[in-house]
């Protein structure tokens, strides 16, 4: 350890010289032989954390502690103030760091709010229209080699004590052993949010479409749980991480403050000059049935409004990737994607990125796309202000995660929930067509509910 205790003292002496913090990153490869207890680590060792896993498990992620919070409330450039603030961050900073593999070292996670100009509403406080943290010690976990990341904001007035940080979390890691899963506490109460406004909501939205002036505008509402105790972001994750294998889940926030979920929807993703992306819109419910099922997803895929719809995607995403790739891979026809309560028409959408075209870029040219918003956009999203009665705060906007060589992901934050202390907030949506139906589109939010009340112990989950 005597190179880190010289790359140090070089990282001092630079922030003395330049009389500003500096980042100092180090990673090493790390054996880690209980890969899923580390989440248990969340609230017995910070205030600030993420959990972060693929649905392939290719990636785990676990962020604890923060070191740098980046927090904006602006409308118009959220999107860039963060890729600037980041790249400030990065230009001085001492990072070591052994491999290649994309999410190690110094890396930013966090979230952007579905829309800026809402009015936000009291269970949002604590999250910015942008908010991005770059832990003090990370996990990576992939299927071959686990790696730790600490990082250590350097001041013109620090000394060698930052190696005592490096050597701590390293123990702290190594420590850990098989976890013990927290229990979801009762719940005291499940409301409903206005459910008859909201199906009069979609009612007067379907005349709106009829007379031209929009093709889709996306609807959400929110159901309101009470618990007789509070709920820990380890009890939620467990359940997700065992109901929901096929899906996205992360979390998000502080002990007492957190989101989560199970989402199935990648928005983009950044390896190198590789983009991806998920077209998915048309939905519906999964049957324990085999046969059923199987009709259930030829109805699915057979289905007018459902194809209209995932094609309004489909077209939307295709136009963003032909702007900033060189080349562009696109299906001619969705397939089914199933997740363990709804089956979804998926295509998926590749392309090679031009040089100067970064993650956050493609991030915000992407959101919201025509499964979360509506189309056209612009109109969509005045609609949804002006009828949908509540602030989706960070439901259905992009979380994702950043590394400092420009690789990353960003999913969309749909199967998702709130929770504070003793309360949470679950969320759910659905596309509006000239031919939709209030009563079925209920159900389908019904439906979308499920994820969350199954991890949560709600009612109405099967």
């Amino acid at each position: 350890m005597e190179y880190i205790h010289q790359e140090l003292e070089t990282a001092l002496r630079k922030a003395k010289e330049l009389k500003k913090d500096i980042l100092f990153s180090y990673t090493e490869r790390m054996d880690l032989p209980y890969p899923h207890a580390y989440y248990s680590s969340i609230t017995q060792n910070s205030k600030e954390h993420f959990y972060w896993k693929d649905p392939q498990n290719e990636t785990i992620l676990i962020g604890l502690g923060s070191v740098f919070q980046l927090k904006s409330d602006q409308v118009n450039e959220r999107f860039q103030l963060v890729e600037e603030k980041w790249s400030k961050t990065l230009e001085n900073a001492s990072i070591h760091n052994p491999t290649d593999q994309p999410g190690t070292g110094p890396m930013l996670f966090g979230s952007f709010a579905f829309d800026p100009t809402n009015r936000k509403e009291p269970e949002w406080e604590g999250f910015s229209n942008a908010v991005f943290y770059l832990p003090e010690a990370m996990l990576t976990i992939t299927e071959k080699e686990s790696f730790l990341t600490v990082n250590v904001m350097i001041q013109s007035g620090s000394n060698l004590s930052c190696f005592d940080r490096i050597e701590q979390w390293k123990s702290k890691i190594i420590s850990i052993s098989d976890h013990t899963v927290e229990i979801v506490p009762e719940i005291k109460n499940q409301e409903e949010i206005h459910p008859i406004e909201w199906k009069d909501s979609v009612a007067n939205t379907i005349s709106l479409l009829k007379k031209g002036y929009l093709n889709k505008v996306v609807l959400a509402r929110k159901m309101k749980l009470q618990f007789n105790d509070i709920v820990l972001p380890t009890a939620t994750l467990h359940h997700l991480l065992e109901q929901q294998k096929d899906s996205y889940v992360f979390s998000f926030g502080t002990e007492t403050n957190f989101f989560t979920g199970a989402s199935p929807e990648r928005l983009v993703k950044k390896l190198g000059g590789n983009i991806l992306s998920t077209c998915l819109a048309g939905s519906i419910k999964r049957s324990s049935d085999k046969e059923i099922d199987e009709k259930l997803g030829k109805m699915l895929m057979e289905d007018k409004k459902n194809r209209q719809e995932h094609q309004l995607v489909v077209s939307m995403i295709a136009d963003v990737f032909h702007k900033y790739c060189i080349a562009v891979d696109i299906p001619n026809a969705p397939i089914l994607m199933k997740t363990r309560d709804i089956q979804h028409l998926y295509t998926p959408v590749r392309g090679k990125a031009k040089e100067e075209a970064s993650l956050l870029q493609m991030v915000e040219s992407l959101h919201p796309t025509p499964a979360l918003g509506g189309t056209p956009r612009d109109e969509a999203l005045k609609v949804i202000r002006d009828v949908e009665n509540m602030d989706r705060g960070l439901y259905a906007g992009p979380i994702g995660w950043m590394d400092y060589r420009g690789n990353g992901e960003f999913i969309v934050a749909i199967r998702s929930g709130l929770i504070k202390g003793n309360e949470a907030f679950i969320y759910a949506g659905c596309g509006i067509v000239a031919d939709s139906n209030p009563e079925d589109e209920y159900l389908e939010t019904n439906i979308k509910f499920r994820p969350m009340l199954r991890a949560l112990g709600g009612k109405n989950n099967e």
